[in-house]
């Protein structure tokens, strides 16, 4: 195994005090593995938690800040953070307009998400993000796992909360992007977590995992590598199968597990792009880059976003985090 890394128990903890040296805008609270931003809690504002295992960045610490998330948890490599932090991080952002919950659709983060929202004394919505249309059940969750769109949500439901919006229609454009999204991915070779110390699994230089997830889990089926045409077509078609992206336009966002560079995501793009006009799909805006990873694993992921005016109009909002920065 080779990583940037002293200690692969203290890994979390000494990352999260560097991104604490980078970034002195944000707070860090270190006892408890939560990234606040500065200025938390905003009084009037609804604040936003999110959080999940490391291993996915920038997501979600990354993605704190103006426009975005109030608060990020960060459990263990790939393991859910536990309540104790969900309290803390809910607490530490409740202005007074109540806290929305972003949870991914995995049995821990949700089951400890609930379990926070229970023990606190705030008024607390929580959205479970559920958009791989890979599986319906895996061995991480009930139901559909919770990928790509989170990383367009959480961008989304940041503008609305800071535009000042009230906690149930915050958390209603929350339901409303996660209805509308659905996501894809694939992989050329697995990820190493650093406690274990090698490949979560095997994969040939001949072979490629179809329809994973963002854990190290293999996908839905096994298959022979192939050009990146074929590949876009086989993560597009089964998103375009699961819904009709043709009434309004999308957001479209090919997102890199951790290991594949620039220059392949955006010929990737560029292949997703020809198949949506094909299909009649038009694309308002588009996001390309490494967002939503799986530690060190090569490959990438399709999500696209039925997007209407008000969508489109929050995603265009300003937002200032390290993962993502646009906007006065």
């Amino acid at each position: 195994m080779k990583k940037l890394i002293n200690d692969p128990a203290a890994v979390v903890a000494e990352a999260l005090r560097g991104m604490a040296a980078a970034h002195p805008e944000l707070r860090v609270d270190h006892e408890n593995r939560i990234v606040f931003r500065g200025d938390a809690p905003v009084r009037g504002k609804v604040g936003l938690v999110s959080g999940g295992g490391s291993g996915h960045e920038p997501m979600h610490g990354g993605f704190v800040g103006p426009g975005m998330l109030d608060a990020a948890c960060a459990g263990e490599v790939f393991t859910s953070p536990v309540p104790d932090q969900m309290v803390a991080a809910t607490q530490g952002v409740d202005g007074g307009a109540g806290v929305l919950h972003i949870v991914k659709n995995y049995t821990g983060d949700v089951m400890n998400f609930e379990m926070a929202a229970e023990l606190v004394e705030t008024e607390v919505e929580t959205v479970v993000v559920d958009d791989d249309v890979a599986v319906q059940d895996s061995l991480y969750t009930a139901g559909r796992r919770g990928v790509g769109t989170t990383v367009l949500l959480e961008k989304i439901v940041g503008a609305a909360a800071e535009q000042g919006r009230p906690l149930a229609e915050v958390a209603a454009v929350a339901r409303k992007v996660d209805d509308r999204g659905r996501s894809m991915g694939m992989a050329l070779t697995s990820c190493t977590v650093p406690a274990a110390g090698h490949p979560t699994f095997e994969l040939p230089e001949t072979e490629m995992e179809i329809g994973i997830g963002i854990h190290g889990e293999p996908g839905r089926r096994r298959v022979p590598l192939a050009p990146a045409r074929e590949i876009a077509e086989m993560l597009v078609e089964p998103v375009l199968s699961d819904l009709d992206f043709t009434a309004d336009p999308v957001i479209c966002f090919v997102n890199g597990m951790g290991a594949s560079p620039l220059l392949e995501l955006y010929l990737m793009y560029g292949e997703v792009a020809a198949l949506l006009e094909k299909a009649g799909v038009r694309v308002a805006r588009s996001l390309v880059g490494p967002y939503i990873t799986s530690l060190d694993m090569a490959g990438c992921s399709v999500t696209l976003l039925s997007a209407d005016d008000d969508l489109l109009g929050l995603w265009d909002a300003p937002v200032n985090t390290p993962g993502l920065r646009w906007g006065a």
